[in-house]
């Protein structure tokens, strides 16, 4: 009788129960890495925010579904190429181990035909990552972060910078100093004008208020001034400022906070905003845009080279692919952390500097797999 898995030529293999069993079994072992891991996370944290759960008195509810619920979602899709990685080293070893691979290449199956259920699997993690990724984790950071700025006090300091300094457009910045979220004030506002790299006018206030409802900014005092060309100064005094300026009041927080409370939609569209604006912040929501895709679709990199690496049977045990595989897998979050420094600096392109350590681990997967048994 012919094997289930030579039955038909179609490009879609279809899904016997050898399929089933390695699929269950691969995404079964990453389930109870991930609940294991997240468990031990959860307590660290717990441990380490007691004293300020205690202090700000923060509810027991608010504690378990504000915060460490809509935090486990971003754990989970910040490791879970780690979590892949060791699940398919750890499932594959013990397959190898057991002769069920030799078993199963010596019954006809090629070790092409192998890695189908395989990557059934990481399609499944690949899609639950990517809609964590692009859409739930911005919206439960959302509730994180609040819960943060509320409970922990070291967070409520660090809202917003002493020093706040952006590009509203091509030519035109301006500065604030000592916002606070609590009473939509700043202490202290310049607006600056420059053309060909020198300024042209400024406009300084104190005590400036914003509007959350009209978005305009309001001061009883106001002062300007205007340079000509050749570098003299014209001093003006004013009272009561009311001016709208094309600036959102969430553009001032910290950068990194805003941009992981929003979804790929938002982002795109802040992006074009920024972009519009002159904003020397382009590279890292550039970087940040790439991440959400780059890291989920890096699964089936990992998929490969695990399934290459751990399906050979050699001296040293599972214990030996795990360490080698540890250790790849580690150098790629490494890789891919120093490059997005890069990105965030100037020195490479951010699209070419978030996908190069998937280009290059993807060359490492295809060479191990071509020399993985057939």
């Amino acid at each position: 009788m012919e094997p289930q898995y030579k039955r038909g030529r179609s490009w879609w293999p279809g899904l016997k129960i050898l399929d089933r069993y390695i699929m269950r079994k691969f995404l079964g072992t990453y389930i109870m890495a991930i609940l294991m891991i997240i468990v031990v996370v959860v307590i660290f944290d717990y441990v380490e925010k007691i004293d300020d759960f205690t202090t700000t008195h923060a509810p027991l509810k608010e504690v378990l579904f504000d915060y460490y619920l809509n935090f486990i979602p971003f754990f989970i899709n910040q490791f879970s190429a780690l979590f892949t990685f060791i699940a398919c080293i750890f499932f594959t070893s013990k397959l190898a181990y057991q002769t069920e691979i030799v078993a199963m290449l010596s019954g006809g199956m090629s070790f092409r035909r192998l890695m189908w259920p395989y990557f059934l699997a990481a399609t499944v993690i690949t899609t639950v990552s990517l809609s964590l990724s692009l859409w739930v984790i911005p919206l439960s950071q959302r509730t994180c972060v609040a819960f943060e700025q509320k409970y922990i006090p070291r967070r409520q300091r660090f809202q917003y910078d002493r020093h706040i300094y952006r590009q509203l457009e091509p030519g035109t910045f301006i500065y604030i100093r000592g916002f606070s979220k609590s009473s939509q004030q700043a202490s202290f506002l310049a607006l600056e004008r420059y053309e060909d790299g020198h300024i042209t006018s400024t406009l300084e206030s104190s005590e400036v208020k914003f509007d959350g409802e009209t978005k305009r900014w309001t001061s009883q005092r106001y002062i300007t001034r205007e340079f000509d060309k050749s570098g003299v100064e014209t001093f003006t005094q004013h009272r009561n400022l009311d001016t709208l300026l094309n600036l959102d009041v969430l553009e001032l927080g910290r950068l990194t906070e805003l941009i992981t409370t929003m979804n790929i939609t938002e982002l795109n569209d802040f992006i074009d905003q920024q972009r519009s604006k002159g904003s020397d912040s382009i590279r890292q929501l550039e970087v940040e845009r790439h991440i959400r895709f780059a890291y989920p679709l890096g699964t089936f990199i990992l998929t490969l080279i695990g399934v290459s690496l751990s399906s050979r049977k050699v001296r040293g045990g599972t214990g030996l692919h795990i360490g080698i595989g540890i250790t790849l897998c580690f150098s790629y979050i490494m890789l891919n952390r120093v490059f997005e420094e890069f990105a965030k600096g100037g020195t490479m392109p951010p699209m070419l500097a978030v996908w190069l350590p998937n280009i290059i681990y993807a060359i490492i997967a295809v060479y191990l797999y071509r020399k993985a048994p057939k």
